[in-house]
């Protein structure tokens, strides 16, 4: 681990701290005064006194008389007087000549200068000391902030959001660290979350779509038995068979109903629902057309030939929800008619019903939304949302507007 090399500076610093301490002590024991000095230097005054070229000079001192006159001194500097030795912590002594006391020896080792130099020295070394011991603590902290509690910090606020479940986000792999390896480890673990999370959403979405489209689907057929049925009621006369035709007619309302509460169960919680167009020629959209009115309302109508881009079966389920909202809510005859308008065939399909209010149109192709026209008619308010959602998904557009008598929904399908 990378902190190993702070942790050796620093006890290298601290030894250091030891060592300069115990020179320090040593230099403050060698100030003290060497009485073998300072008695071969008053021997060689007392017994030379007067003949100063034969004094020792091992030491610094200064030679007075009784009333403190000036008679010898080894270098200039030196305190001449014995008011200015005390002031400097120097050694005074009597200096006796055959038993005679004839003046005073100062040995002047100043002993308060050399103190505090040796005081600022120690100050110097231990504040150096002191800083190189700060650079490295920060340096260390810097090291341990950027290596370890920052990526720490990181992976705690990457997992808060995996928790709340945004995967898209990736972390931020740096393998400088400690936790290098973990960090891909983690972000590998939210990629496979991910893709599972992915997958689970896929096979839901399509489970939910099956089960949408199969039962609109079976709203088409339910719808045609419906209606013969309730024909076959109304033109025969045998009471046991108007009967029959009667639990016909119930069983596909009940049915209806099922569906109905199936069909928007499945649709509320999807998200996508799969189209796959592709180029086929405008025959099959004549065909589709004639298929969704079953009950033969549209009367004869051609479409030009071209080649479009559409999905069979979405475009199907476009034409069986118009054809199925018309026959529900208008019940008059239709008109389809068909041209090529630029890109686009357009399918016009009109009734001749009571239309749909003007502010309510932008909102009928909403999901679940219905005009003020259908409160006594059963729906889910799906029908003109899905329409419109397969268009979009087709390249094509859907468009509804009144007509001076009934409403009018223009498909429009992309030209090749």
């Amino acid at each position: 681990m990378r902190k190993a090399p702070f942790v050796i500076i620093l006890i290298l610093t601290f030894i250091a701290e030891v060592l300069v301490c115990f020179f320090m002590v040593t230099r403050i024991q060698d100030l003290k005064t060497d009485p073998v000095k300072v008695n071969e230097c008053m021997y060689s005054v007392t017994d030379n006194f007067g003949d100063t070229s034969k004094y020792n000079r091992q030491l610094d001192y200064v030679v007075l008389d009784n009333e403190g006159n000036l008679l010898y001194k080894t270098r200039d500097g030196l305190s001449e007087s014995v008011n200015e030795a005390i002031k400097t912590r120097g050694l005074i002594l009597d200096l006796k000549v055959d038993e005679k006391t004839v003046g005073k020896i100062i040995f002047d080792y100043n002993m308060g200068v050399q103190l505090n130099g040796l005081k600022k020295n120690i100050i110097v070394v231990f504040s150096m000391i002191g800083c190189l011991q700060i650079v490295i603590i920060v340096s260390w902290y810097i090291y341990l902030k950027r290596s370890i509690i920052k990526p720490f910090n990181d992976l705690s606020g990457f997992a808060s959001r995996v928790a709340e479940g945004n995967l898209d986000m990736p972390l931020e792999m740096d393998k400088g660290h400690i936790f290098g390896a973990f960090t891909e480890s983690f972000d590998l673990m939210r990629t496979e979350l991910k893709k599972a999370r992915l997958a689970e959403k896929k096979a839901s979405d399509d489970k939910k779509e099956m089960v949408a489209k199969l039962s609109h689907d079976i709203k088409t057929p339910v719808a045609s038995i419906k209606s013969t049925s309730e024909v076959g009621m109304a033109i025969t006369k045998e009471e046991k068979t108007r009967e029959m035709f009667g639990v016909i007619n119930a069983k596909t309302d009940q049915i209806k109903t099922l569906v109905d509460n199936l069909f928007t169960s499945s649709v509320h919680d999807i998200t996508e629902i799969e189209v796959n167009p592709g180029m086929q020629p405008s025959d099959v959209v004549e065909g589709l057309v004639r298929n969704a009115d079953y009950l033969k309302r549209a009367g004869g109508f051609t479409v030009p030939k071209c080649d479009v881009y559409f999905d069979k079966l979405r475009l199907q389920q476009v034409f069986d929800n118009i054809f199925m909202n018309s026959y529900k809510y208008a019940d008059t005859a239709m008109k389809v008619s068909a041209e090529l308008a630029s890109d686009y065939l357009v399918i016009r399909v009109s009734d001749e019903g009571p239309g749909v209010k003007e502010e309510e149109l932008p909102l009928i192709r909403e999901k679940y939304k219905r005009g003020s026209n259908a409160k006594d008619k059963d729906g889910a308010g799906l029908g003109l949302y899905l329409t419109g959602y397969f268009m979009d998904k087709m390249d094509g557009k859907l468009g509804i507007r009144n007509l001076d008598k009934g409403l009018e929904v223009s498909v429009y399908i992309r030209v090749a």
